[in-house]
C-alpha cells in the first residue's frame, strides 16, 4: 500500500515541501531514496525501536521510502515522525484518510518521544502557503510555529499521541497565538539603557547619528573608557522592528536553531558579539550543510566586533561584500543559498597594543611604529565602509560620581525614528534603500547637496586634517543624517562641521 505524508526542507531561510512516499509491499528490505544523508538513513533504527517500545510494530515486509523531490538533499533527523506516520498508515495499523492534510515533522527518541528540531518556522509558513490544514510537530517547537496564523499547530509529546490522533482515539489541542499582540507586547524592551552611561556625551551623539542613518561606526579608545558599554546600548535607540522584520529575523534564528522552547517571535533587534577567534565560515555562514553565520543572525540589528584588530585578517575581509550588498551567498558544487545580512557594524579597538596611545594621563609604552602597525591590521577597504570614527576618552571622576541624569534611550529613539521617517519618504521610490548609509555613490551628490560655503569648508578640512579621498562621500552621507536629525531639508555648514569631526580618526590622520 502506498501512502504519502508531507514534511519540509529549508533552503536558506525559505522552505520547500517534501513528500515522503511510503510503499509497503512484498519482500523484507527497508530502503530510503531521494538523496538522504546519514541521519535520514539512520531513521530506520530509531523508528523501529520507537514503534516497538510503544507497542506498535515495524512491518516485516519490503518498505520503500522515497523523499521527493529526489534532486534536493534531505538532511537531519526531522523526517523521523513523517516517515513513521507513513509506515503506520501504509501497513494498515493507522487510518490514512487525514494524513495528507497535515505537515508532519519531528525527531523520534528510542522510547517514542519527540525531540525538537530546528527550522520549523519557515516550514510552517510554507505549509500555510500550500493550504495544509495543520502542522504536527514536537511540543517544544509549538511556540515557534504558532506565530503563523491560519494554520492549526499541534504539539505532540510522543509517537502514540500522533497515532491516536489520526485514528480518532485522542484529540490534540491546537495551539495558536495572536502574532500582533505578542509582537507589540515585546517591542522596545531592553535591559540596558543609555541613561546608564555617565558622561561620554560626544560618543552618545555619534551613536545617535549612526542609528538615525544606519551608519557603521568604530569606537577607538583606551581600556575601560566604556566602548563596549556604549555599543551594547545601541539597539535600544534603533527604530523598533516592524512585524515583517521581526518575522524575517525569527526565521533566520529558527533555521540556525537559536530559538528556545519559550521563544515565539523575536521583538528586539539582535545584538551579536562574536569573539575575535571566530572563523570566517562562522562569521559569514557555511559548512557542509550551510547554516547562517553571525552576520545573518545580526540581520536587522547590530554586529559588534570588539577589539577589531585582534580578528584574523581573512575573517575581516569577508565582511566587505556583505556590508555593500546586505546579503551573503554561500555556494556549493550542487547548490547555493542566500541569507540576508542587513546589519549595522559597530567596532571597537584600542589605539595601540598597550591601549594608552593619546591617553590624557597614562603614557603609551609601545615602541616606535607600533601604532601604525597595529592600525594596519585593519585594511583600507574595510575601513572605507565605516562612516563614523569616534575617539572615546576616559570619563572623569567628577562625571562618574555626579548625580546628573542622562537622556533615556526612549528619548533618543524618538529623534532617531523621526529622522528615519524623513529618509523613508526621501527613498520611497528607490527600491532597497531606506537609510542614508545605503545611498550609492552615484547618487550622493544629488541627495547630499551642499553650497559653495560647505564645499570650501570640506576642502579645507580634507587638506588640514589630511583626510583620504574616500572620506568625502562618508562625510556627505553623515552630514545628511545630521541635517535630518535637526529637521533641516538643507545641509548647512554646522552639519558638515560635525560630520567632519566624526572623521578626525581617519586612517591617514592617525599615520
Amino acid at each position: 500500500m502506498l501512502i504519502k505524508t508531507y514534511g519540509g526542507a529549508v533552503q536558506g531561510i525559505e522552505a520547500i515541501t517534501i513528500t515522503a512516499e511510503v510503499n509497503v509491499s512484498g519482500g523484507n528490505n527497508y530502503s530510503i531514496v531521494g538523496l538522504p544523508d546519514s541521519a535520514v538513513r539512520e531513521s530506520y533504527k530509531r523508528i523501529d525501536t520507537a514503534l516497538r517500545n510503544k507497542g506498535l510494530h515495524m512491518p516485516r515486509r519490503g518498505i520503500l521510502v522515497n523523499l521527493a523531490p529526489a534532486d534536493i538533499r534531505k538532511e537531519g533527523s526531522a523526517y523521523d515522525l513523517c516517515i513513521a506516520t507513513g509506515i503506520l498508515a501504509a501497513s494498515g495499523q493507522m487510518k490514512a484518510e487525514e494524513v495528507h492534510k497535515y505537515m508532519i515533522m519531528g525527531e523520534l527518541s528510542l522510547d517514542g518521544g519527540l525531540q525538537p528540531v530546528k527550522g520549523l518556522l519557515p516550514i510552517a509558513i510554507q505549509a500555510r502557503k500550500e493550504g495544509f490544514k495543520g502542522f504536527i510537530l514536537p511540543k517544544q517547537n509549538v511556540r515557534e510555529a504558532a506565530i503563523v496564523n491560519g494554520l492549526e499547530i499541534y504539539g505532540a509529546a510522543n509517537l502514540v499521541e500522533v497515532f491516536r490522533f489520526f485514528n480518532g482515539e485522542e484529540s490534540l489541542e491546537p495551539s495558536g497565538m495572536n502574532t500582533r499582540e505578542v509582537f507589540f507586547s515585546g517591542i522596545n524592551r531592553y535591559e540596558q539603557d543609555f541613561s546608564d552611561v555617565k558622561g561620554q556625551e560626544n560618543v552618545k551623539r555619534s551613536l545617535e547619528i549612526a542609528a538615525a542613518g544606519g551608519h557603521n561606526i568604530i569606537l577607538i579608545g583606551p581600556p575601560g573608557a566604556g566602548k563596549t558599554m556604549l555599543a551594547k546600548r545601541l539597539p535600544t535607540i534603533l527604530p523598533p522592528l516592524t512585524l515583517n522584520e521581526a518575522l524575517e529575523t525569527t526565521k533566520i534564528h529558527s533555521v540556525a536553531g537559536k530559538l528556545s522552547a519559550s521563544d515565539a517571535l523575536l521583538t528586539a533587534r539582535p545584538f551579536r558579539s562574536p569573539h575575535h577567534t571566530i572563523s570566517d565560515a562562522a562569521l559569514v555562514g557555511g559548512g557542509g550543510a550551510p547554516q547562517p553565520g553571525e552576520i545573518s543572525l545580526a540581520h536587522n540589528g547590530v554586529l559588534f566586533l570588539d577589539e577589531l584588530p585582534e580578528f584574523k585578517r581573512a575573517v575581516l575581509e569577508v565582511l566587505r561584500q556583505p556590508l555593500e550588498e546586505r546579503k551573503v551567498t554561500i555556494s556549493r558544487s550542487k547548490f547555493s543559498v542566500n541569507y540576508p545580512a542587513s546589519f549595522m557594524l559597530v567596532a571597537s579597538m584600542n589605539p595601540c597594543p598597550c591601549g594608552y596611545y593619546n591617553h590624557p594621563s597614562k603614557e603609551c609604552e609601545c615602541p616606535p611604529g607600533s601604532v601604525k602597525k597595529y592600525l594596519n591590521r585593519i585594511s583600507g577597504p574595510l575601513l572605507d565602509r565605516i562612516d563614523i570614527h569616534v575617539e572615546v576618552t576616559p570619563v572623569a571622576f567628577s562625571e562618574l560620581a555626579g548625580t546628573r541624569t542622562s537622556e533615556k534611550s526612549e528619548q533618543v529613539r524618538e529623534r532617531v525614528v523621526t529622522a528615519r521617517e524623513v529618509q523613508r519618504a526621501r527613498f520611497r521610490e528607490r527600491e532597497g534603500i531606506y537609510a542614508n548609509a545605503q545611498v550609492p555613490s552615484r547618487d550622493v551628490r544629488e541627495i547630499c547637496r551642499i553650497g559653495s560655503t560647505g564645499q570650501s569648508l570640506l576642502k579645507t578640512a580634507m587638506e588640514r586634517l589630511n583626510l583620504s579621498a574616500r572620506a568625502y562621500d562618508r562625510i556627505l552621507k553623515v552630514s545628511r543624517t545630521i541635517a535630518d536629525l535637526a529637521g533641516s531639508p538643507e545641509i548647512h555648514t554646522e552639519h558638515l562641521a560635525e560630520a567632519i569631526h566624526f572623521r578626525s580618526l581617519d586612517r591617514e590622520a592617525w599615520k
